[in-house]
């Protein structure tokens, strides 16, 4: 692992620890049931912070997995897998707080992501 791979994960643990403090100060202090922003705005900062928290745990996990060789790229990988993490968790929040989750749209919602990541990992 160098320096700058330590670095990144670091950082990126350090903005996942404050996100994820603007997501308590969100949801303690706004109610997105009367305001439509603050529904949007929770489920960004609720995506975004499920995306810093898991781009370095992914990587940390291929790091491992490849017997502690960082392979070009990896980076890359854990950061789309993370941003369709993110994505999903901000699709679930918006449509949870529209009332018009259902167990099928989030199954396809996940289907979807997982279909997307495969397209890209077939495609290398």
């Amino acid at each position: 692992m160098k320096p700058n791979d330590r670095l990144a994960s670091a950082s990126l643990l350090v903005l996942a620890i404050v996100a994820w403090l603007a997501v308590a100060y969100v949801l303690v202090n706004f109610d997105p049931r009367q305001n439509s922003t603050v529904l949007l705005a929770g489920a960004l900062l609720l995506g975004g912070a499920s995306v810093a928290t898991l781009a370095p745990l992914l990587w940390i996990g291929s790091f491992l997995a490849s017997r502690r060789i960082a392979y070009r790229g990896s980076w890359w990988r854990a950061a789309r897998r993370a941003l369709l993490v993110g994505l999903v968790v901000a699709a679930f929040v918006v449509l949870r707080g529209q009332a018009a989750l259902t167990p099928a749209l989030g199954l396809f919602i996940v289907v979807m992501a997982v279909l997307v990541e495969a397209t890209f990992s077939l495609r290398q």
